[in-house]
């Protein structure tokens, strides 16, 4: 794999944190983002220790990622969404994990800015602590038709709430490749982007979980990737690939596949790159 190249958890969206580590082994994927609803699934104290193990022989954690802990309606739910952020916080320290991710949360009947400013709220210890122990937050902006796991639907805002709150952003391009002066806003908020996920999507498709392996759909991939390269971006490049096509395809197969040719147009953009942390 390029050192660039990163896969994520939830690639293989059915199989679970065991079938994860087994599918990686397999297929010789050296780095990875782990899901946070599987390691919840199988159990912190069994996944963090599965997880050390696997670090031991080898295999590289970018970051741990899941959807969004709160209910930003709700403010009385807020602690209960901490103490999972907490969790992966805590889990990331042990095993070295430089960062974790998470959408913002639900947020209906909430306009923008009051959810901005209940979500400011809900995730300051999260942040205080994630700081104290050496561990970055990164906020995913997600597709519109998504307001169940978050209310930041374009980078643009990702970018100005990391700034409010001092986080990173996990770049989805999926989510923000057809986005109005999209190269601008990436050089605006190159220091903040930590992570970018990669997948394609087909125009005419009408849901928002039915990605691509890259190179099969109409996203101007190469056009994105060169931007934020030449803007300065030096992190990891996660494929992060769900839907039909990619179950129908089969995981041994789609997702090799995605990593060729993701491998490949690194090397001839990068072909001597040092290892981002």
């Amino acid at each position: 794999m390029h050192p660039r190249t990163c896969v994520s958890g939830i690639s293989t969206f059915r199989l679970s944190l065991d079938d994860d580590l087994a599918f990686w082994a397999r297929h010789g994927i050296e780095t990875v983002g782990v899901s946070v609803a599987k390691a919840e699934a199988t159990g912190w104290p069994d996944a963090t220790v599965a997880l050390a193990r696997a670090v031991e022989s080898g295999l590289r954690i970018v970051d741990l990622i899941g959807l969004g802990a709160f209910d930003l309606a709700r403010p009385e739910t807020w602690e209960r969404g901490r103490e999972r952020c907490l969790r992966a916080v805590e889990a990331a320290e042990r095993l070295g994990v430089p960062r974790t991710v998470f959408t913002t949360g639900r947020f209906a009947p909430l306009t923008w800015e009051e959810s901005a400013d209940a979500f400011t709220e809900a995730i300051a210890p999260v942040t205080a602590e994630a700081s104290r122990r050496g561990v970055g937050l990164a906020i995913e902006h997600t597709n519109s038709l998504r307001p169940d796991v978050g209310f930041v639907h374009t980078l643009r805002d990702a970018v100005d709430l990391a700034d409010r709150l001092d986080v990173g952003v996990c770049l989805e391009v999926n989510a923000c490749w057809a986005e109005r002066d999209l190269a601008a806003t990436i050089r605006r908020g190159i220091d903040r982007i930590a992570l970018v996920q990669i997948s394609d999507f087909r125009v005419g498709t009408v849901a928002s979980s039915q990605r691509l392996v890259p190179g099969d759909g109409d996203i101007p991939l190469l056009r994105i990737i060169d931007t934020l390269l030449d803007a300065g971006y030096a992190g990891y490049f996660e494929l992060e690939l769900i839907g039909d096509a990619i179950t129908d395809e089969g995981y041994d197969v789609a997702v090799p596949r995605a990593v060729t040719w993701l491998d490949r147009v690194l090397t001839e953009r990068d072909p001597q790159p040092l290892r981002p942390t």
